[in-house]
């Protein structure tokens, strides 16, 4: 009877852990804003971006317009990128081209939440994208979060491209 207990118990956690909202996305843009928000924009993929945008996601956007925020120098992205099955949610606030904060919203996997942690999206901190849409500083891994690694990079490349499109 307790190996059972112990089995649900463990596959609730598992659950609880597998969707996890953080942050709102409307929280992480008042936050970035000082509570004063501009109006949200829409950016476009279009034909131009698109080959790129497959290119740094290495599959095919899903979606054919994202919101952002822009206000001077700063703009403010909510982006949602597949770990392994799952999408993460993450914002990103990038000030005059370098990415000032990276942060996970919401993870929904049910491994690879370590990336959620400061010690890991404050090495996006003053990341910048080069010509080849690699980042210019490097990101260490997470043994057993590879994907959910990979997923928070290529929304970094990706904001840092959206970025420079409306720049």
């Amino acid at each position: 009877m307790s190996k059972i207990l112990l089995l649900i118990l463990t596959l609730i956690f598992a659950v609880d852990l597998a969707a996890t909202e953080y942050q709102s996305p409307d929280e992480f843009v008042n936050e970035a804003f000082s509570g004063k928000p501009p109006k949200p924009k829409s950016f476009w993929v279009s034909r131009k971006v698109k080959p790129t945008v497959t290119e740094i996601l290495q599959h095919n956007p899903g979606f054919m317009r994202t919101r952002y925020w822009l206000e001077g120098n700063k703009t403010v992205w909510i982006l949602n990128e597949i770990g392994k099955t799952q999408p993460i949610t993450v914002g990103i606030i990038i000030e005059n081209s370098t990415i000032t904060l990276l942060k996970v919203l919401a993870f929904r996997e049910s491994r690879g939440w370590e990336v959620k942690h400061d010690f890991f999206t404050d090495q996006f901190k003053q990341a910048a994208l080069r010509d080849d849409h690699s980042l210019n500083k490097p990101v260490d891994g997470i043994s057993g979060a590879t994907l959910s690694v990979r997923a928070l990079t290529k929304t970094a490349k990706l904001a840092l491209f959206f970025d420079q499109q409306i720049h």
